[in-house]
């Protein structure tokens, strides 16, 4: 996997050290509705440092063993699976980091670097403490709406464990979304818990989530509808293409650009009468967000990318129907939109299940 990208990093990675970057960190995700009330969640995920994910299934009770301040397994909060969930690991780590449970909630972590800061926790409050990295599977497999997370998420402690490729804490926030279109974004700010109502259901990088809520103001007034022609003295000046209501809005990959061309795109969608409908309009909405390799260069030791020198890529995209529990995916090296469906999974196996990501694209030759 990634074969063609692991030889390029070498080739740029001396190139790359001469830009000076901004932390770029390139997920994108929103939240879609169906005139029949159903919710269709999509996403990117874009890093330099390849997350060798796969399909992650998190069965109904099994016993999680969470990561205490000391960075073990078992030292942390142990905790049963309430409910099932699915969606994407990373790092071979036994945690869900993006995906849905079978009440249709849907969680993911994004990466925040610099900003995040989780919470001091004393020796006697180690066993009530996860991990960073591990919140989402936490969430996923013991809440069933955005109001059940929103009265227990404060009950546990996300300590400042180290994940050793960060050679820190992963710094992380999150998105979580229900089936009734509730969304809202946790952060660890300065050792604080925030939890922000998130009308827009749109999640990118830093800086925080009410900083991207605020800038939304600025451009108001873009639109999809044609733009009436500029009039001067009685001449008129019409645009020469369509698109013209959007000439204010950023073109960059910045995940403030992204989160600022997200909330328009979702807010222009078309309607469609279902999830079904709206699982492909959601990957052509995340077409947008591709990160072309070599558009954004990274470099070692910094704070984008994971510290690696290269380039960012987008790893996978993902469409998921959270109500029905579909979750669909594709990869970087295999455009082919493959799915898992929590109704075809075995919700009460006693061990997880990963199911690899890694198989090969092909190419219909329909030329005779």
């Amino acid at each position: 996997m990634f074969k063609t990208h692991r030889k390029l990093i070498s080739a740029i990675a001396a190139a790359a050290m001469v830009f000076s970057t901004t932390a770029a960190n390139a997920c994108t995700s929103f939240l879609l509705k169906a005139e029949n009330g159903e919710y269709v969640y999509g996403r990117t995920l874009e890093f330099a440092l390849m997350l060798h994910s796969n399909i992650i299934v998190m069965p109904r009770g099994y016993e999680n063993k969470g990561v205490g301040p000391d960075g073990k397994a078992g030292s942390g909060l142990t905790y049963k699976a309430k409910y099932a969930a699915t969606g994407m690991n990373a790092f071979n780590l036994p945690v869900v980091i993006d995906g849905i449970n079978e009440k249709g909630l849907g969680a993911a972590t994004y990466y925040f670097p610099d900003l995040a800061k989780f919470q001091d926790v004393a020796a006697d409050e180690a066993a009530n403490s996860i991990a960073s990295y591990e919140l989402v599977n936490y969430i996923l497999t013991q809440f069933a709406t955005i109001d059940e997370v929103k009265a227990g998420i404060g009950k546990i402690k996300v300590n400042t464990s180290e994940l050793a490729v960060f050679k820190g804490p992963a710094p992380v926030h999150y998105s979580v979304h229900d089936s009734a279109g509730n969304s809202i974004a946790i952060e660890y700010i300065n050792g604080q818990l925030q939890v922000t109502d998130n009308p827009t259901g749109v999640m990118t990088n830093a800086p925080s989530i009410q900083w991207h809520l605020d800038s939304l103001s600025m451009f108001a007034t873009s639109t999809a509808a044609p733009v009436p022609p500029l009039v001067i003295n009685g001449k008129s000046f019409p645009q020469w293409s369509t698109g013209g209501g959007q000439v204010a809005q950023p073109g960059d990959y910045s995940s403030q650009s992204r989160f600022i061309r997200a909330a328009f795109l979702v807010a222009s969608a078309p309607k469609f009468k279902d999830a079904a409908e709206g699982l492909p309009l959601a990957f052509h909405l995340l077409n947008q967000f591709d990160i072309p390799p070599g558009a954004i260069q990274t470099v070692a030791g910094g704070s984008a990318g994971g510290g690696v020198a290269g380039y960012e890529i987008t790893e996978w995209t993902v469409s998921a129907d959270l109500k029905n529990g579909i979750y669909q995916f594709k990869t970087y090296d295999n455009p082919a939109i493959r799915q898992v469906s929590l109704k075809d999974l075995d919700l009460d196996a006693k061990e997880i299940r990963y199911i690899p990501i890694e198989q090969p694209a092909t190419v219909q030759d329909v030329s005779k």
